[in-house]
């Protein structure tokens, strides 16, 4: 049977993500937060014409005058309303709303102040030093559109516009389900043939981080009764599971979600690491995702197909995204795989990027992931490379 690509198979996977439920956010919560809705101006930033310097407001045409008059103060916060006469000036302060008739600003450093009057030497030619009214932006002004993913900066952009909160996709509940006998979580003692459980807790993680809440369920082992009751009751929106997912008579996950009436969509992709991954709809509406138990296919994988399904499941689109980087050495011939290398980002003594692959690439080094800050993509049947050639990477969030 021949085996999608990465791309064919998480597109199929998001074929499947329905449209998420909304509920408002207070925007001191809402970094990470995925927008449900526009959000829209209801007023010109600024909302009237500002200093952008502490100095004097005058109007252009009384830059001649040999001595302004000065009538009074502009602070932020405290505007004047009444108009500046010819021959007036008013001493502003960088924010503070121009006074009615004034068209610019004299920076302090290039007036004196006699008393009550001004000496201006300034030319007309000079910068105004003044902000506009909707220099920002204006009123109906569509600031951050749906399916957005919220930061500091885009809440400071709501914020702005007086919003106390914002409408969000909830956050999508993902249960994490890790099997086999040989798996004990950390802090366990581990018998002689097993190992502490290093996927899960990395894989929930990704998923956290992704914006989702998450459940990690307790270890199940290698029987298919164990593997569907777990997965019958679990209450997620999402079920991952770890494990279990390759060819072997021990790989009883898929029999066991077929067994809850499961329609799988992916059975293996064409990938290293991740061959055995694969997904499936349940009856109610729940989601499947299958890693396979190495932890550095699971992560990989969590890479590539976990975070791409949770910000579906959140009103948005997320792929990862590869980009051309210098090889810093060289590469022998791919096989007939994608094959995802774990990478580390070098720099010269000028500060020049280049990537080399790490030297062991096999799926259950824990360390060389943990060493790696990229992913180095080769494509299959991808000949050998020298330094120097070009090659696509996607940066790994650590």
């Amino acid at each position: 049977m021949s085996l999608p690509t990465v791309e064919t198979a998480r597109a199929a996977m998001l074929t499947a993500v329905g449209t998420p439920a909304a509920e408002p956010v207070p925007l001191i919560e809402a970094d990470g937060r995925w927008l449900a809705e526009p959000v829209v101006a209801l007023r010109d930033q600024p909302p009237f014409d500002a200093s952008a310097m502490d100095g004097w407001a005058v109007r252009t045409m009384d830059l001649g005058t040999l001595a302004l008059r000065i009538v009074g103060e502009s602070a932020a916060g405290r505007g004047r309303d009444t108009p500046l006469g010819p021959g007036e000036t008013v001493r502003i302060f960088t924010g503070a709303p121009l006074p009615p008739g004034a068209d610019r600003v004299v920076i302090q450093e290039e007036a004196s102040r006699d008393g009550d009057h001004l000496t201006v030497p300034a030319s007309a030619d000079a910068p105004a030093w003044v902000r506009p009214r909707g220099a920002d932006y204006g009123n109906g002004a569509r600031l951050l559109e749906a399916g957005l993913r919220l930061s500091p900066w885009r809440v400071a952009l709501a914020a702005s516009a007086g919003r106390p909160e914002v409408l969000c996709a909830r956050r999508p509940r993902v249960a994490i389900l890790a099997g086999g006998d040989e798996v004990v979580e950390p802090g366990t003692p581990a018998g002689p043939y097993q190992i502490h459980d290093a996927a899960g807790p990395g894989v929930a993680l990704v998923a956290r981080r992704a914006g989702a809440e998450v459940r990690r369920l307790a270890l199940v082992g290698d029987t298919l009764d164990a593997i569907a009751e777990g997965l019958g009751h679990a209450s997620a929106d999402l079920i991952v599971t770890i494990g279990g997912a390759s060819v072997g008579d021990h790989d009883l996950l898929k029999p066991a979600a077929r067994t809850l009436g499961a329609t799988l969509l992916v059975e293996g992709v064409a990938m290293r690491p991740g061959k055995p991954v694969w997904f499936a709809t349940l009856p109610d509406g729940r989601l499947l995702l299958g890693l396979p138990g190495n932890p550095v296919s699971a992560l990989v994988c969590a890479e590539l197909f976990l975070v791409p399904l949770l910000a579906a499941m959140q009103g948005g689109r997320v792929a990862p995204a590869f980009r051309p980087m210098t090889l810093a050495e060289a590469l022998p011939a791919n096989g007939p795989r994608d094959h995802y290398m774990r990478a580390v980002i070098v720099r010269d003594e000028d500060g020049l990027a280049t990537i080399r692959a790490l030297p062991d690439q096999d799926s259950s080094m824990v360390t060389v992931l943990a060493g790696a800050d990229a992913l180095l993509r080769r494509p299959p049947h991808a000949p050998a490379l020298a330094a120097g050639d070009p090659v696509p990477v996607a940066g790994l969030d650590v």
